[in-house]
């Protein structure tokens, strides 16, 4: 058997969590189209007769302007250390820019560039990008989409090929390492990101207080006060949607759960370490 980790970094919504969830069919990561949505290193596992691979979904790598940011930055460096094969993943309807030059000079040489979002590019777009991305010296190139799907059962195969014989590293009925109360957590946040536009979302944050299925607390952070109106709503409103909108992604396990959702200001919590601790490292609710 072969098994192995595969990192996927890139700039902040360049696709990579659609794409990991393309590649394992299954979702693992939530997606929105805000920059920095992935705020966690989670790992997504895809089983196949003769390999396991461990994906790592990973925070777009920028430019920080909080410890937020800084924090973000070194989970996706971090993500790099032992990994069988790196890919720099380029958004295929946008420049490739200072980023994604800085990020490719500081992989592997034997990296591979995942070009994606192609059935959004048109034909003479996705040939320029990989001219440019040559430049990065890659070992393998591979246009895809991580909506439709088109081009990822060549690059899984590369991926396979480039595998070592090892030990099945997760159980064959576990597809991710993100603990379930995180998970949750995280798809309230993703309904809430797909809510509201401008600052208001980078000043959320999720985290279940309390587990005691089918009983979930599920508490929202935001940093001022004139924003906890915001995410309750008139009456209540948007949390109502918020609740029925993870419930229903939750399928079967969905029903008969009851999610309390809470929203509680954190002052400027973006910039205490404590604050991120509790929202970045992995915990057990109470």
């Amino acid at each position: 058997m072969k098994s192995g980790f595969v990192t996927l970094v890139g700039r902040p919504n360049a696709g990579k969590s659609t794409l990991i969830n393309k590649l394992l069919g299954t979702k693992v990561s939530i997606v929105s189209d805000k920059p920095q949505t992935t705020r966690l290193r989670v790992m997504g596992v895809l089983h196949r007769p003769e390999s396991q691979i461990v994906f790592v979904d990973t925070p777009g790598i920028h430019k920080p302007v909080t410890p937020l940011g800084e924090r973000l930055n070194e989970t996706a460096h971090s993500a790099l250390a032992d990994v069988d094969v790196a890919c720099l993943v380029i958004d295929a309807t946008a420049a490739i820019g200072k980023g994604d030059r800085f990020i490719a000079k500081n992989l592997p040489s034997n990296s591979i560039v995942v070009l994606t979002k192609c059935d959004r590019a048109s034909h003479d777009m996705v040939i320029q990008q990989l001219s440019e991305a040559s430049t990065f010296e890659a070992e393998a190139y591979f246009p895809v989409s991580g909506l439709t799907g088109e081009g990822l059962p060549a690059l899984i195969d590369h991926l396979e090929g480039r595998l070592n014989e090892g030990p099945a590293y997760f159980p064959s009925d576990q597809i991710t390492d993100l603990p379930e109360p995180w998970f949750v957590a995280e798809l309230v946040r993703e309904q809430l990101l797909s809510k509201f536009r401008e600052e208001l979302p980078y000043s959320i944050a999720t985290r279940v207080t309390e587990w005691e299925w089918p009983r979930i607390r599920c508490e929202i952070l935001v940093e001022r006060e004139s924003q906890k109106g915001m995410v309750i709503g008139r009456n209540g409103e948007v949390l109502k949607q918020v609740g029925i909108a993870v419930r229903t992604q939750l399928a079967n396990e969905g029903e008969g759960i009851h999610l309390e959702l809470r929203v509680k200001v954190d002052k400027d919590w973006q910039r205490k370490s404590e604050s991120l601790d509790r929202l970045l490292d992995f915990q057990e609710p109470d």
